[in-house]
């Protein structure tokens, strides 16, 4: 007789393989598949190219000067702009804490802002060509701060599909930058109040139907007095 050829599949049994290495429904995974993950138009349906941007054209709902409408607001911006930075980053990514970019703005805006304060105080003991070279640093420094702060505003338009206003949002944080804060944080506060206000509907219980047959019509005395024994009504809940 011909030898039986080995099988290319292995038997396993509890000795080969430990039950703590089993994780149930390991194999049931839902799978990605990008071909069926197609962005649709909202209005009608439609398939949507993967380089399609919705039109920024949502308005902002206050003006980049109405800084005293929020008293608390302002004067956290007026005061402490790196705190104000820092819960705005962290109202935009939840999973970044608003401790570092505080820092961050703490160190580059209000140190630069100190260090120009104290280069100008004491302009006479120090050489004009090293105040020079200090003050075009800070300079540089105030753009790249603005480039980094603009971004964080761009991001909070491209999630709100904000338009630019008044300009671009670098420009705006390179020369109003406390007013470019204020707005961002009354723009976060006033969408996510509008947004747990629309989530939560009251919805009033329809009141109380009866069905009344013909016979109680004719007899409204004996009617009642079946009704006071048994009582036949349907009542709506809302579920």
């Amino acid at each position: 007789m011909e030898e039986r050829k080995q099988s290319r599949y292995v038997k396993l049994t509890k000795d080969n393989v430990s039950l703590e290495d089993i994780t149930p429904g390991e194999l049931n995974q839902p799978i990605e598949v990008p071909q069926l993950a197609v962005h649709k138009c909202m209005e009608c349906g439609q398939p949507l190219p993967e380089s399609y941007t919705p039109p920024a054209d949502e308005p902002w709902m206050t003006g980049i000067f109405g800084c005293t409408g929020d008293r608390e607001n302002c004067l956290t911006g007026l005061f402490c702009p790196c705190v104000l930075f820092g819960r705005n980053v962290e109202t935009l990514h939840e999973e970044t804490p608003w401790t570092g970019p505080c820092v961050c703005h703490a160190i580059f805006v209000e140190g630069g802002i100190a260090l120009a304060t104290a280069t100008a105080i004491f302009n006479g003991f120090i050489d004009p060509g090293t105040s020079f070279l200090i003050f075009e640093g800070l300079f540089f420094t105030w753009w790249m701060c603005g480039i980094y702060t603009g971004q964080v505003r761009q991001n909070l338009q491209k999630k709100y599909h904000l338009q630019n206003s008044p300009c671009d949002p670098c420009c705006v944080h390179c020369c109003m930058h406390w007013c470019a804060l204020c707005q961002e944080h009354r723009e976060m506060k006033g969408r996510l109040s509008d947004s747990i206000f629309s989530e939560t509907t009251i919805v009033n219980a329809p009141p109380v139907q009866e069905m009344k047959s013909t016979d109680d019509k004719e007899h409204p005395e004996t009617s009642s007095s079946a009704n006071s024994n048994e009582h036949t009504g349907l009542e709506l809940q809302v579920v």
